[in-house]
């Protein structure tokens, strides 16, 4: 069972929901041309670079098989991470967005740029520059996306702290927010989060300590990070607090947090309650998608929407702009909570993209025709995907 809240009520909502997003009635049929899917194999070195508007798929050989995903802001550019392998990989789209058309720069290929970092792991992207947490030394690799074809491997921060399964957020004033492990608490997870600057020194100390910390986001000027002793939120001039967790939450708290279109407001998602709204401003969580059944839970590549994949096979996009549910239905077959590879969320405006890994398929859902399923092949055993590219069919 799963709630869904929106900020209108009762036949409001149901006229709201039956009606066509905005973007994706001024969209032509079929995907937008510059979209790619960027696709890996659990158990092969194959990656696969697909056009969904065409249905060209592009193979490529990275230089391990299981490899994590991303996109750079831009979308022009993949981010391949071999965390065991202690290697990160770059992909060139060749699909540069020029505002109001996108220009092609050469064929799709791999970059010279490569990381080397310990057991990299989180990562993150803020206008043309990346940063990966490697949770081997806890130190931050990063790179412009100008560097892709120009500089054989990725700066790297010291950020003297003990190693830990960490992450980091960037802020506009250049100075980076980044977990630290004080050793109060066992595991790999870290308790505080400090403030640095791009030499690794420490700018602002930590001045609040939690049980454990997991999942963060960043509008450039407060980061927040899940937190079991609650959500931690960090200024950019070093301020901390806690909001508390919601008062039936039990021992439940946010291991993700998202970004929404709203300055100072977040997303908390926990598996055991759900999807929340955190409001920075007046440090109040409230529901927007209840559920324990929750899979997949993602971003839209715009930012402006969020799909969620229930086990049950159930699809939901929310506009985060308005919170009203914009689609909503059964997509897929069921899926068992111990699935040992189990189905992976993408989307764009217009189409929800989910793996098949046990048909070597994509499955693009179409929002506003939820029944319209298009499949494509692909590698054997689809592990992860990233959408990249620019939504649009503009040429220079």
């Amino acid at each position: 069972m799963y709630r869904f809240y929106s900020l209108f009520a009762g036949s409001l909502l149901l006229a709201l929901t039956s009606c066509e997003r905005s973007d994706v009635e001024k969209a032509p049929e079929g995907e937008f041309k510059h979209v790619r899917l960027l696709v890996s194999d659990q158990s092969t070195n194959q990656i696969h670079l697909i056009t969904p508007q065409s249905g060209q798929v592009l193979p490529f050989q990275a230089n391990h098989a299981g490899a994590t995903l991303y996109g750079s802001e831009s979308g022009r550019f993949g981010i391949v991470i071999h965390r065991t392998q202690n290697q990160t990989q770059t992909f060139d789209t060749g699909l540069e967005e020029h505002g109001d058309h996108v220009d092609i720069k050469g064929t799709p290929k791999w970059g010279l740029l490569v990381g080397n970092g310990a057991l990299p792991t989180h990562f993150k992207t803020k206008g043309d520059r990346w940063m990966i947490f490697n949770d081997g030394d806890a130190t931050l690799d990063w790179a412009y996306e100008s560097d892709i074809h120009s500089k054989p491997t990725m700066q790297r921060i010291n950020s003297q702290i003990r190693a830990h399964h960490g992450a980091m957020a960037p802020f506009s004033n250049g100075l980076i927010a980044i977990t630290e492990k004080d050793g109060s608490v066992a595991g790999a997870l870290p308790e505080r989060v400090r403030i640095i600057n791009a030499s690794g020194q420490t700018v602002f100390a930590s001045s609040v300590a939690t049980r454990g910390i997991h999942g963060n986001a960043t509008d450039g000027e407060v980061a927040v990070f899940g937190s079991s002793s609650g959500i931690l939120v960090v200024n950019q001039n070093g301020t901390q607090r806690l909001i508390s967790h919601p008062a039936d939450f039990g021992t439940a708290w946010f291991g993700t947090i998202m970004e929404t279109p709203q300055k100072g407001q977040f997303l908390g998602y926990t598996a055991a309650r759900g999807v929340y709204w955190i409001n920075t401003t007046t440090s109040t969580v409230t529901p927007l998608f209840e559920s324990n059944d929750i899979m997949q839970c993602k971003l839209a590549k715009s930012g402006m929407t969020l799909a969620i994949l229930t086990h049950a096979g159930e699809l939901t996009a929310i506009d985060l702009t308005t919170r009203n549910r914009i689609a909503s239905g059964s997509v897929i077959p069921a899926t068992t909570r111990d699935e040992t590879q189990k189905p992976q969320l993408e989307s764009t405006g217009q189409f929800a993209y989910i793996t098949q890994p046990k048909l070597g398929e994509i499955w693009q859902v179409q929002w506003n025709q939820l029944s319209k399923i298009q499949k494509i092949k692909t590698v054997s055993t689809p592990f992860r995907m990233a959408i990249l590219g620019v939504e649009s069919n503009e040429d220079h």
